[in-house]
């Protein structure tokens, strides 16, 4: 539905992400704001939405194969894992630019992927979420034994570098991590909209229909999990680059299920789901933080355990709520204010 007085001429405004001078202004003031933000933002904020713009690229790549593709994974934390090794090992071993290595990242974590989809050809559901997370523990045990990983000691890859420009604070990594996140979302959205996307989709509603009508499933399941795995390996060198230290702890398997919750919020099958289910998790995660304390200075005989796994509690209760009443996500809810904005004040 568009706004009254709005229409296409061409087939190339039908299909366009941004339709109208109202959103090409909205997206210009916003990417404005964004990039200035970090000269009058707080170094809180700044570091808030690295860590967010950094889920965002990770659980934009578990959206394509879940989302879209329907092949439930539970091995996004692990081949984030292996992108942010790769590059601490690429920069700090073999003295690779840290601008070749966020590439590199991407590739070896997706054919790793490749690996890992591969149950994906024989099994389905809860097989291969089984598949998926038995991936994360081989991946995990590796570079825990592995002396190249620095076993359980980690390794402290360098700041990325341009010239004499050093970005070894959150103010200067902020830019790099919030453009590649822009671009592998600009990437995201235009990949779900291409032959590929609609493949992904035909396989996720039913894979023996799009097999009869041609699509290749060994082709475009081994693409799914590729590009997810790329995207979950950029994801990992940014945030070595960032930290300027890479530990097996940061990349549990308590991650992945936040990063599969953080789809199921936002929304299945949805690019703006992914942000509304990053933003909304991470921002009851920073709240349960802050309200931690005064729980324990309020209730003392709880003790400190109930107020350190509040926000376990919380974004499990959180989700249980989603599936029931909400399904569809916060997306949905997105896609329903957007249609009564557009007729308001008209009641159809």
């Amino acid at each position: 539905m568009r706004p009254c007085g709005v229409f296409d001429e061409t087939y190339g405004q039908d299909i366009a992400i941004i339709r109208t001078k109202r959103h090409w202004g909205a997206l210009i003031a916003s990417l404005i704001f964004l990039f200035a933000f970090p000269l009058f933002g707080s170094y809180y904020l700044i570091s808030f939405i690295n860590y967010l713009s950094i889920t965002v690229i990770v659980v934009l790549g578990l959206q394509i194969v879940s989302g879209y593709c329907g092949q439930i994974s539970f091995g996004q934390a692990a081949f984030m894992a292996v992108g942010a090794y790769t590059s601490a090992i690429l920069t700090t071993k073999l003295g690779v630019s840290f601008w070749i290595a966020l590439p590199l990242s991407g590739i070896v974590a997706g054919l790793i992927g490749i690996v890992g989809g591969a149950p994906s050809l024989r099994v389905k559901g809860f097989y291969l979420a089984m598949a998926t997370i038995a991936i994360h523990f081989v991946v995990m045990w590796l570079i825990l034994h592995l002396e190249i990983t620095g076993a359980t000691r980690g390794l402290n890859p360098p700041p990325p570098r341009l010239g004499n420009l050093v970005f070894d604070s959150d103010e200067s990594m902020y830019y790099i991590i919030v453009f590649v996140m822009l671009l592998m979302t600009y990437a995201a959205r235009n990949l779900v909209r291409s032959k590929v996307g609609r493949a992904f989709v035909a396989i996720r509603d039913n894979d023996l229909a799009g097999e009869v009508m041609g699509i290749n499933l060994y082709y475009y399941k081994f693409l799914a999990f590729f590009i997810s795995c790329f995207y979950a390996g950029i994801a990992g060198s940014l945030w070595a680059h960032w930290m300027q230290v890479v530990h097996p702890e940061q990349f549990t398997l308590f991650h992945a299920l936040w990063y599969v919750g953080m789809i199921i919020i936002g929304g299945m099958g949805s690019i703006p789901g992914v942000f509304f289910g990053v933003i909304f998790v991470r921002a009851l995660d920073e709240l349960v933080m802050f309200a931690s304390p005064p729980l324990a200075a309020a209730l003392p005989w709880l003790g400190m355990a109930p107020a350190a796994s509040l926000g376990i509690i919380a974004f499990g209760i959180v989700l249980i709520l989603f599936l029931i009443f909400d399904p569809r996500g916060l997306a949905h809810r997105w896609e329903i204010f957007k249609s009564s904005y557009r007729i308001y004040p008209f009641i159809y």
